[in-house]
């Protein structure tokens, strides 16, 4: 009978695990008897805990304090959140507004079309070069040419009156800078207040007001596409701060004390009967992959690694059992690498160890970072595994 050891990755603790690993067991099962299931539970012993209660984490945003009202929603909280959505899309906002936009009204003779005015307006702050948004990046003029051309700049302009869509556009102009300088990895973004009087002046040159007058939209399509994003990003922040830690903690623990987990790992399969295969995700599989290179384990017959980042570590430099550009060590057994190409913490290995490493695709249908936890409800993960087993 094959056993599988089954290296899991970051932050799966009880009873997640033994959820896991029925899982883990069951798919196998469904693709070929006789396979014996041993899971390394290296969370419990040696992962991450935050031993002091959690006290070096900082006291968790979207509360407000000292205001006389007791805990509530933080007004800064769903700005940024809001902020968060144009970064991710510029054109969110406009999108938004644009769904609002009805038939087209009547106008009087002689008058200027709203579509046309911003236009003109997006052309004339073009011709001013990078200048009036210099504090938060380059680009300007190229994003005003674009936001100028865009589709749905007609019917926002239909459903706005000019000083909203003058607002609008601005924070469009603004988060489109601020999206390309995260895009280019900049070490220097502009703090909020430095962005919003970026904003304010380009909404002033496409005709808004200065700051301080009312403005419809700030108090209405900002604050119903904030409070969405806010509470987004609070489900995100809980699952930071009461999940994702210890997963960020096992990482950096493996790394700076490694060697018990790699220990625990080669006393588990030191008392197993081959054939074995070690199958480990995420950390497990650098875990194991360390282990195998470590010292030989010749009952191990077959490595599975599944969405791993032992060849990104391998290649940085950052893998503790083998630097680069050493050779993997002839005793490492055959070596099976999965990956779902959206998965962004899946890595290749076959360029790095040619002739040792095989790297399969696989396709989980889902986004990162769903993709990275879909592996094991993926039919096709199995299918792969059992037709390696030895």
């Amino acid at each position: 009978m094959t056993a599988v050891v089954f290296v899991h990755g970051t932050g799966v603790r009880e009873p997640g695990l033994s959820a896991l690993v029925e899982r883990v067991t069951a798919g196998l099962a469904a693709q070929r008897e006789g396979v014996r299931i041993v899971p390394y539970d290296w969370g419990a012993a040696h992962g991450a805990t935050l031993v002091a209660g959690g006290a070096s984490l900082p006291p968790r945003s979207g509360t407000t304090r000292g205001l006389g009202d007791g805990p509530g929603p933080d007004p800064g909280d769903e700005a940024a959140a809001a902020w968060a959505a144009l970064y991710a899309d510029p054109y969110a906002e406009l999108a938004l507004a644009a769904a609002r936009s009805g038939p087209a009204a009547e106008r009087p003779p002689g008058t200027v079309p709203p579509e046309q005015r911003i236009r003109a307006l997006l052309t004339a702050l073009a011709a001013r070069g990078d200048e009036p948004g210099a504090e938060v990046g380059p680009g300007l003029a190229r994003a005003a040419t674009g936001l100028a051309a865009h589709p749905l700049l007609g019917p926002a302009a239909d459903a706005l009156d000019p000083v909203d869509l003058a607002v609008l556009a601005a924070r469009s102009l603004t988060a489109r800078l601020i999206a390309d300088a995260l895009d280019a990895d900049s070490p220097l973004v502009p703090v909020g207040e430095t962005r919003d009087a970026v904003t304010d002046r380009i909404a002033e040159a496409l005709g808004a007001p200065p700051r301080g007058t009312e403005r419809g939209l700030r108090s209405y399509l900002l604050r119903s596409a904030g409070a969405m994003a806010a509470r987004a990003v609070e489900r995100r922040r809980r699952a930071l701060t009461e999940a994702a830690h210890p997963a960020a903690g096992d990482i950096l623990r493996y790394l700076s004390r490694g060697a018990a987990f790699r220990d625990g790992l080669r006393a588990l399969v030191a008392g197993l009967e081959p054939p074995v295969a070690v199958v480990g995700h995420s950390l497990g599989g650098i875990i194991a992959l360390d282990t195998l290179i470590s010292a030989p384990l010749p009952q191990v017959g077959l490595l599975v690694t599944v969405g791993s980042q032992g060849p990104f570590l391998y290649e940085s430099g950052s893998l503790p059992s083998l630097e680069h550009p050493a050779p993997l060590p002839s005793y490492v057994p055959a070596w099976l690498n999965l990956y779902d190409p959206r998965d962004l913490l899946g890595y290749l290995g076959a360029e790095l160890f040619p002739g040792r490493v095989t790297d399969v695709a696989v396709d989980n249908g889902q986004p990162f970072p769903a993709a990275h936890s879909a592996y094991w409800t993926n039919p096709a993960v199995y299918r792969r595994i059992v037709d390696h087993l030895p």
